[in-house]
């Protein structure tokens, strides 16, 4: 009897030796190193907002195709656009300025 409580004993203290490292493995991960829960946490807001910028850009990339096109394949598109954009005009015409204030 004394040889198998001895070793319940022993085997006791090395598992708690073992979960106590671990406890503190797991406290040291979370709070201590280098990529922590806190970074852990920046790091998927910043990717958030990344993937949020390469869709608006893919958006505005198709878009500025579409007008780019539109642009090339159609002199009345680059008429307009041109007097629009870099203030053109004819020789006999007067450009008026509407700005909008808020």
């Amino acid at each position: 009897m004394k040889a198998k409580e001895l070793s319940i004993i022993i085997l006791k203290n090395v598992a708690n030796k073992y979960l106590i490292a671990f406890a503190v493995f797991v406290v040291w991960v979370m709070f201590f190193d280098e990529n922590n829960l806190k970074k852990h946490r920046q790091n998927l807001s910043d990717l958030a907002q990344l993937e949020a910028q390469v869709d608006f850009y893919k958006h505005k990339i198709e878009a500025d195709k579409r007008k780019l096109y539109e642009l090339q394949t159609n002199d009345e598109n680059l008429e307009k656009f041109a007097r629009e954009q870099f203030l053109m005009k004819k020789a006999n015409e007067d450009i008026f300025l509407i700005v909008e204030e808020n």
